[in-house]
């Protein structure tokens, strides 16, 4: 399955950038959404994309399209976010297949976490360089979580730094799985718009 849009900003006719945002989602959270926001400041538009299968996780948890109904409605209630599914996996295969659809038109960035930044230029792509070409024609942008990302310096150039509050830091999809797990309070650390689909799914949902 390639990338294809699922919900689309209406007003996005004609971005001259774009930030791809993908993740589990297992589920999106108040961090997930004020990132996405940060990312307003570089891009016309943000993608929340929700890929077919993950690299570095197995499928559990939440379902497939409980996923995406939660993006969807979290995308729909601010403007300037769409919603796509991918693919691939890994961010490269994301970002090329965003710019086999998209076309030439549109800068695209790709936009995360420190943590998930960290990952991605750690990861063993089975070959050299990859990384690194990667990097070149999409730039990443990455939320201060728990400090900022300080990349190799020949990287530099390509990376965006994109202010979070550290009130967000221990905000996280599995802190809220755990919360909801042992019966502690969770819906403030979810957007509004998705915590009553939370909530009537609970079960799925573990530590």
């Amino acid at each position: 399955m390639a990338f294809e849009f699922q919900y689309r900003d209406s007003a996005r006719t004609a971005p001259v950038r774009i930030a791809l945002f993908p993740g589990a989602w297992n589920p999106p959270t108040i961090a997930h959404a004020m990132i996405a926001r940060s990312a307003l400041s570089w891009a016309d538009e943000v993608i929340w994309i929700l890929p077919k299968a993950f690299p570095h996780k197995g499928w559990e948890g939440l379902g497939f399209d409980l996923r995406l109904r939660m993006l969807k409605c979290i995308a729909a209630a601010e403007p300037g976010f769409s919603v796509a599914v991918a693919g691939g996996g890994l961010y490269v295969e994301m970002a090329d297949e965003a710019r086999e659809f998209l076309g030439r038109g549109p800068e695209i960035g790709l936009l995360c976490g420190r943590d998930a930044a960290e990952r991605i230029a750690g990861w063993d792509y089975g070959k050299p360089g990859v990384f690194d070409r990667m990097i070149e024609r999409y730039p990443m942008l990455v939320a201060a979580r728990a400090g900022h990302y300080l990349p190799a310096s020949h990287h530099a150039h390509h990376i965006v730094n994109l202010p979070m509050p550290p009130l967000f830091d221990e905000v996280s999809s599995s802190e809220v799985r755990r919360r909801m797990a042992v019966g502690e309070p969770w819906r403030h650390l979810v957007p509004e718009q998705i915590a009553g689909a939370l909530a009537a799914c609970s079960g799925l949902l573990s530590s």
